[in-house]
């Protein structure tokens, strides 16, 4: 299923575009899963990440983040998914993970995960499901 980004924004997966103090900002003070992430740890996930970026095209002001931790090969892992409130109910956070999802379809990943608690249809429309078996995963650490 394809989305369709408003005219007045794009969405770009070149790093030097980021804003590193802003995506700290929204997401140790805004986001449930990354509350009080320190700075230090922030830099070190955007720099082992695959990381997108959604930007208003007048200003170039960034509205929006992702990031993906991949091998390239068989695995990805979609988390930090963020829309700044300001501009959410556009249909940006489901244009920005279709993005993703395309931009990952040429290396013929054989699965892309992520963990959301209140998120699920906007995932469910880029074609994300639950688990099939749950029962076969496992984790180390916090749940």
């Amino acid at each position: 299923m394809a989305s369709t980004l408003p005219p007045a924004y794009e969405i770009s997966a070149d790093s030097a575009r980021i804003d590193p103090a802003l995506i700290h900002q929204w997401l140790s003070q805004d986001a449930y899963w990354a509350r009080d992430r320190s700075r230090e740890k922030q830099d070190r996930a955007i720099a082992g990440s695959l990381n997108f970026g959604v930007y208003e095209r007048a200003s170039g002001r960034q509205v929006g983040y992702a990031r993906v931790v991949t091998d390239h090969a068989d695995f990805a892992w979609l988390c930090d998914v963020y829309i700044a409130p300001e501009a959410r109910g556009q249909g940006l956070g489901t244009a920005l993970v279709t993005a993703v999802r395309d931009h990952l379809a040429p290396y013929g990943l054989r699965r892309i995960l992520l963990a959301t608690a209140d998120a699920h249809e906007v995932y469910a429309k880029v074609g994300f499901a639950p688990l099939e078996k749950p029962e076969s995963w496992m984790t180390l650490g916090a749940q």
